[in-house]
């Protein structure tokens, strides 16, 4: 990499984590684009894939030196998707058998929603809706996997040993999620107990699955089973599919997240221990 050699890898993070932190809180704080007819905020996204581009151009890098080749790229993406479908069907079918222990019987519908702190607010069935989730949540995890888990990792990395790089840019990206329950306890939606506890649980929920998914692109080689799984989490089972209960839409969402990353988590840190252990 032929980079300023004065600029150490943890500075030159810290700089481009910040930089596309202050654009985060400007969409959040100022343009509300998910409030809007947009309904996400992506512009902040587009914009870390801008700077991301321009780095790598000014550090002398592609977009393959970070882990998007173009061989076999479906082929991992659908892997992703596949590990996606199986937790989350695991932990659907836990939620639904908790809300029916509370005697609450629930169901599951397909519609598009605003991921929301306080609730859904809105709700589309048109197959426009559904390009358009898809399509943002594209730019979302193109943005997210490129930076933290392709250039974080690949700098942290030159002077770091591997797992150390992936849980100081996991910690990044968990710090990165702290943005929407600033922003709802500025809006006086939730108190600042519950603000304060959100972020904590947002710091190493969203830590947990940076990691897993750092785990993944060290043993693949690449960033698509991870941004396949990372699609999966933000498209269906944050925005597409949602579990109906009497008392609402999705109220045990943040369960069935959890339950999913946990056992995808474990799955994954297994197939690296025991790839660790057959190398050696």
């Amino acid at each position: 990499m032929e980079r300023n050699k004065k600029i150490k890898p943890d500075h030159f993070c810290m700089a481009i984590f910040a930089l596309c932190l202050l654009l985060r809180f400007i969409e959040y704080f100022l343009l509300e684009t998910d409030k809007t007819a947009i309904g996400e905020n992506v512009l902040h996204k587009a914009a870390g894939i801008i700077i991301l581009a321009v780095v790598l151009k000014r550090a002398n890098l592609t977009w393959s030196d970070i882990g998007f080749q173009r061989t076999r790229a479906v082929n991992s993406i659908l892997k992703g998707l596949l590990l996606g479908g199986v937790c989350f069907s695991a932990a659907y079918g836990v939620e639904l058998a908790i809300l029916a222990l509370q005697g609450n019987p629930a169901h599951l519908e397909i519609y598009i929603s605003s991921f929301s702190l306080t609730g859904s607010q809105s709700n589309h069935t048109a197959f426009m809706f559904f390009v358009l989730c898809v399509f943002f949540n594209v730019i979302n995890v193109w943005m997210e996997e490129g930076v933290f888990r392709g250039l974080f990792l690949k700098v942290l990395s030159e002077t770091k040993p591997f797992m150390t790089a992936n849980v100081v840019s996991a910690l990044l990206f968990g710090i990165w999620h702290i943005v929407m329950p600033i922003r709802s306890y500025l809006n006086r939606e939730m108190s600042l107990p519950a603000m304060v506890l959100l972020c904590i649980g947002y710091i190493i929920l969203s830590g947990i699955m940076g990691i897993k998914w750092g785990l993944l692109t060290h043993m693949t080689g690449s960033i698509w089973v991870g941004l396949g799984d990372h699609l999966f989490n933000n498209t269906v089972a944050t925005n597409m599919l949602h579990v109906i209960s009497p008392g609402g839409a999705d109220e045990l969402q943040i369960v069935r997240i959890m339950t999913a990353q946990l056992i995808s988590f474990s799955i994954v840190l297994a197939m690296y221990y025991r790839s660790r252990k057959t190398i050696q």
